[in-house]
């Protein structure tokens, strides 16, 4: 079983997240993150880019700290595994505000974060006819509008945090080797101010 890992990458610099905002790069950082210590390889069949492509991703992931070297599961001493560092990544836009550098990197990794959340709900939409009922009638997907005052939302902000740390604990007692009926599940959501 994998311990509940609440470490944490905080980005502050420009080039930190021009590195982390290409796509490839978020997709390989999300599969360590999910299925554990992977090499360029075993990554390139997901992906369906060539290892040496994914080489070069994963040393531009390493650069900024956010995976690393893993432990060799074989003898093989050709194949070089990676892992990741954390399990999660942030960075505060609102401290960004005043470095124009800064603050444009800090858009183009969330309008890179956003293109790939909408990807992958897209995919679930195409897989729905496949998964079974009680998967799709447990999901969930929607929106309010709310009018809250910016201490309501960040209130709101740290209510839903808690609720996501309270269910972190209970995904990490699911063991991956043990068939218990746990499968993995995306988690997304957004609350902010309309412009």
């Amino acid at each position: 079983m994998t311990p509940r890992d609440t470490s944490r990458s905080t980005l502050t610099d420009a080039a930190s997240m021009r590195v982390l905002a290409h796509p490839t790069r978020l997709r390989l950082l999300g599969l360590l993150r999910e299925r554990g210590p992977q090499t360029a390889a075993q990554l390139g069949d997901v992906v369906d880019e060539a290892p040496g492509t994914i080489s070069y991703h994963l040393s531009k992931l390493a650069s900024i700290d956010l995976i690393g070297p893993a432990e060799r599961p074989s003898a093989d001493r050709r194949e070089r595994w990676w892992q990741a560092t954390t399990q999660l990544t942030t960075w505060e836009p609102a401290d960004l505000l005043d470095d124009p550098d800064r603050l444009v990197a800090s858009s183009a990794l969330q309008k890179a974060i956003a293109q790939a959340y909408a990807a992958r709900f897209v995919e679930y939409i195409d897989a729905t006819p496949t998964l079974p009922r009680e998967w799709v009638a447990a999901g969930a997907s929607g929106d309010r509008s709310l009018r809250l005052t910016v201490d309501e939302l960040a209130r709101l902000r740290d209510e839903l945090e808690s609720v996501v740390d309270r269910w972190l604990d209970a995904s990490a007692a699911h063991d991956p080797s043990v068939d218990d009926g746990a499968e993995p599940v995306v988690l997304v959501y957004q609350a902010y101010r309309r412009p």
